[in-house]
């Protein structure tokens, strides 16, 4: 899936968790960083799959966030490449404060200005009492960036979680940042960076036709 990796490219594929038991509920629940649950059995099977799909990918390192659904989803990549899973703290998903394990329809009831501003400029506009997306990419790029730098001629995988990904994919498409919320990322999607000279490219996003029906 990859080309032949040259001295001076990273490439990076950002992966999104599998599916946990709130990703599945109806209304969808929110799940920020202090909710820390395992993948579902539906987001075990995506892990296995997309552990499957990129089993000939040469990976040289596999990172992840410490939340166990990340941690869970990257080990069933790095088992195909005898790899261990090293852990970023810093790309935990965004803190969602006062709207943790609530859904949207209760919290546009209980919260109704607040929602609004959000939901008009999540960009800039925090979860009540958490992170906004300019907080999560500013405390996640510079590991992104590092990552990149660090590993020149290599392919890596960052595992890390729905908002972390918007942030970085929106700040790389220049997207203005209040539209980082319409960008789409599916449970175990692959997002393919690459880092030359200088120049971080996003190649391919979304890709989830690995993830069983």
């Amino acid at each position: 899936m990859l080309p032949p990796v040259e001295s001076d490219t990273t490439y990076l594929l950002l992966i999104r968790h599998g599916a946990t038991t709130a990703n599945e509920m109806r209304p969808y629940t929110l799940q920020g960083r202090s909710v820390d649950l395992d993948l579902s059995p539906t987001g075990q099977a995506q892990a296995v799959a997309v552990g499957e799909f990129l089993k000939s990918a040469p990976l040289s390192h596999v990172y992840a966030s410490p939340l166990k659904r990340a941690q869970q989803t990257a080990g069933q990549i790095a088992l195909h490449h005898d790899l261990n899973v090293q852990t970023l703290e810093t790309i935990a998903e965004v803190d969602v404060g006062q709207w943790e394990g609530k859904h949207w329809d209760g919290i546009m009831a209980e919260f109704p200005d607040d929602y609004r501003k959000f939901m008009d400029d999540p960009g800039d506009t925090p979860y009540l009492g958490g992170e906004s997306y300019r907080d999560v990419l500013n405390r996640t790029e510079p590991a992104m960036a590092k990552l990149l730098e660090q590993h020149k001629g290599e392919a890596i995988v960052v595992v890390a979680h729905n908002v972390v990904n918007r942030a970085w994919l929106a700040h790389l498409l220049g997207l203005e940042f209040r539209l980082a919320k319409t960008l789409d990322q599916q449970n175990t999607c692959v997002n393919v960076i690459r880092h030359k000279d200088g120049e971080t490219k996003l190649l391919t996003m979304n890709s989830h036709f690995h993830v069983p029906q």
